[in-house]
């Protein structure tokens, strides 16, 4: 394998697009390097791709091993390659990997237990809106206790769901449902997986339930195979899914995002703190798009936004947290619901350390110092007129899929 990679590398650093071999450039996509001699009789010629079906093994001596996979430094790329993955990973999960795993008793699981948590913004700033129709954001992801449950187990073939909780609309239309293909179409369809989902993160809350449950299937389904995609790739199918879908995948409990949200920094959570979200009634739900849509209509000139500068303490502690810029999507969301205002306000008096509209809305969250300060809070507001999730801020990543009975 040494003398393989080796050869690799002294491989695409004659391929560099300022020294093209013989005085072209390499074309993108899978290619035979034609006029050139055989690195090794055995190792894969096609050795660039997009397509994860163009890949192909290393092989060392007649055995099969790992697919050969991504990340050679951008200097050796061609110009013209496009963005994306250099080295393809093959889809097909090899059995001759499963077949040693068992010989070492860790068999492949058939059914896996996950939880979804659910997430809150910690400041939210909308910069512009892209010819696209998406919008450039600047925020920070935080994960709390609050999860959903995923039991995923193994079946013949397809992908099934079943949801204990409100109606989610159309299965084919389930982030959850879309993430597990993925996952399934990587390794090579091998199996199919029958999903329970237990919903317990509010639906159209700005908590990123259904995010999260896409995440946790992308890791549910994976653990069923073996772990045979890589995580990068998982980020890839993430990323495709939703921006919001990254953040989750990557299991970090705090992370800085921009960009459209799926651009993150992992940086260290602050203490766990109680905390109490307030969910509004059904009929002030609101979808995110519509949320974007108001925001235009209140900024067609892009008004001038400074930069905004963090000190390196400044995610630390609540307390600096709470000192932190606001949700932009509060002035929109709340002229146009100003029962939602109402609960915002009622939830700030009862002296929490932050207060924040949950992403586009609807929920409203508050942390605490203390735990009897939130279960006061809690009692001083009743559930009349709101829904009250007591829970509390992550300092550590979430668990990895629990193998259980099947």
């Amino acid at each position: 394998m040494d003398h393989q990679r080796g050869g690799v590398c002294n491989l695409f650093s004659r391929l560099r697009a300022r020294r093209p071999a013989r005085g072209r450039t390499a074309a993108a996509r899978h290619h035979r390097l034609r006029r050139r001699h055989s690195l090794d009789a055995q190792f894969p010629r096609r050795l660039r791709s997009r397509d994860a079906r163009d890949a192909a093994t290393v092989r060392r001596g007649l055995e099969s091993r790992r697919e050969l996979r991504a990340d050679l430094s951008c200097d050796d790329i061609p110009a013209d390659h496009p963005t994306g993955v250099v080295v393809a990973l093959a889809p097909a999960y090899p059995a001759a990997r499963a077949q040693q795993g068992r010989q070492r008793g860790n068999g492949v699981s058939s059914a896996v237990r996950i939880a979804a948590h659910a997430k809150v913004n910690l400041f939210l700033r909308i910069l512009a809106r892209e010819t696209s129709g998406f919008h450039q954001i600047e925020t920070a992801f935080a994960l709390l206790d609050l999860a959903d449950e995923l039991v995923v187990r193994r079946i013949e073939s397809g992908v099934t769901l079943e949801i204990d909780g409100p109606d989610l609309g159309p299965s084919e239309d389930n982030l959850a449902v879309r993430a597990a293909r993925a996952v399934l179409e990587a390794t090579g369809n091998r199996f199919g997986v029958a999903v329970k989902l237990t919903k317990r993160i509010p639906v159209r809350a700005g908590l990123g339930g259904g995010s999260s449950d896409a995440a946790a299937a992308l890791h549910a389904v994976n653990a069923l195979a073996g772990h045979a995609v890589p995580r990068q790739e998982l980020l890839h199918f993430a990323t495709r899914l939703g921006a919001d879908v990254a953040f989750f995948t990557a299991g970090a409990p705090l992370a800085l995002a921009w960009g459209r949200g799926e651009r993150h920094f992992r940086v260290p959570a602050p203490p766990s703190c109680p905390a109490l979200i307030a969910v509004p009634p059904p009929a002030m739900q609101v979808a995110t798009p519509d949320a974007y849509a108001w925001w235009d209509e209140q900024n067609r000139t892009p008004a001038s936004r400074g930069p905004v500068t963090l000190d390196a303490d400044a995610l630390s502690t609540w307390g600096s947290i709470g000192r932190l810029g606001g949700n932009d999507f509060e002035p929109v969301v709340f002229a146009k619901y100003p029962e939602l205002r109402a609960l915002y306000e009622r939830l700030a008096e009862t002296g929490p350390i932050w207060v924040r509209l949950c992403g586009s809305g609807s929920a409203v969250a508050a942390v605490y110092k203390k735990e009897s300060e939130r279960d006061d809070a809690k009692q001083r507001l009743g559930t009349t007129r709101q829904e009250l999730i007591a829970t509390a801020t992550r300092a550590t990543p979430p668990s990895p899929p629990e193998t259980i009975s099947s």
